[in-house]
């Protein structure tokens, strides 16, 4: 691991940017993760860096990608359960080259298409776009309750996808440094995890990537009902705005890889939350297909 940049193309032009994906423990193996990287070069021309932020070497990592130390503060065993405060670590200065602009993947993410094409969110240098999560949505509203309720009101999001300009999001991290000293242990709520704390810290900045490009696959293919799963999969518009996803997210699915592959046609599972995933052609359209065929690749 070493702290200076490999750039996969010798002069980047100003569409280009970075992947940043984080690693720490070994539940997820070399080969998923260099499967997803080379998932995303195959989609993605204008990729000049893939960034890993690990706590460890990972031998037999491809070799274009660059391994960037974690910092240890937020390797803290509290960071690395429940909250994934520890992802906060790509917005500590130094740890992600602030020379273009990132979009973070978790490594359960499948990508479909070309992932630049998130950068379009960046409408100023301090937009931070993620998944929407809660029901106030991103945007002046939620920026007005924000001002309005002294910072205690704000919209959510989830942070399976981040787009961010490095350069501009030092703040993320100092702030989450300070007030976890301030408030460890008080009940500080924006301090219970990752995406929220990125959320309330950088409200006024915040963008949700639209359904359109990405969704949570719990969210987006899970429901209480199967009959609701089969009607939102009959839906016209719905199956058309699906074949254009550029990527889908397994947070929390409790079956996935390896796993889903072993399904048979029209298993059902049902997760934590009480949604039901169906394992068919009916309930997940196209994107079935696609699962099957990027997991059968890890052999």
């Amino acid at each position: 691991m070493n702290g200076a940049a490999r750039v996969n193309c010798e002069k980047p032009d100003r569409t280009s940017w970075q992947c940043v994906l984080i690693a720490w423990g070994d539940r997820y193996p070399v080969a998923e993760i260099n499967l997803l990287v080379a998932t995303i070069m195959r989609h993605s021309p204008s990729l000049a860096r893939v960034v890993l932020i690990t706590d460890r070497a990972r031998p037999g990592l491809n070799d274009r990608v660059d391994c960037r130390r974690f910092p240890e503060f937020f390797l803290a065993d509290e960071f690395k359960i429940g909250g994934c405060q520890a992802k906060l670590a790509m917005f500590e200065s130094g740890v992600v080259p602030d020379d273009m602009p990132a979009i973070y993947c978790d490594l359960d993410t499948v990508v479909l298409g070309d992932l630049s094409r998130l950068l379009s969110l960046l409408k100023t240098p301090d937009t931070i776009a993620i998944l929407q999560s809660a029901i106030l949505p991103f945007g002046a509203v939620a920026r007005l309750a924000y001002r309005l309720t002294n910072k205690r009101r704000y919209a959510r999001g989830n942070s399976s996808l981040v787009v961010f300009n490095p350069a501009r999001c030092g703040y993320v991290a100092v702030q989450f440094r300070m007030l976890h000293a301030r408030y460890r242990g008080k009940g500080f709520r924006p301090l219970m995890a990752d995406e929220r704390f990125l959320s309330w810290v950088a409200q006024p900045h915040m963008r949700a990537i639209p359904i359109s490009m990405a969704v949570k696959f719990p969210t987006e293919y899970m429901q209480p009902w199967p009959w609701l799963v089969h009607l939102r999969a009959s839906l016209f518009w719905i199956r058309r705005r699906r074949a254009g996803l550029i990527a889908v997210t397994l947070p929390g699915v409790d079956v996935k890889g390896a796993a889903l592959l072993a399904l048979k046609d029209g298993d059902r599972v049902t997760d934590g939350k009480g949604r039901i995933l169906i394992w068919s052609d009916r309930a997940l359209g196209g994107l079935r297909a696609k699962l099957i065929a990027y997991y059968r690749q890890l052999g």
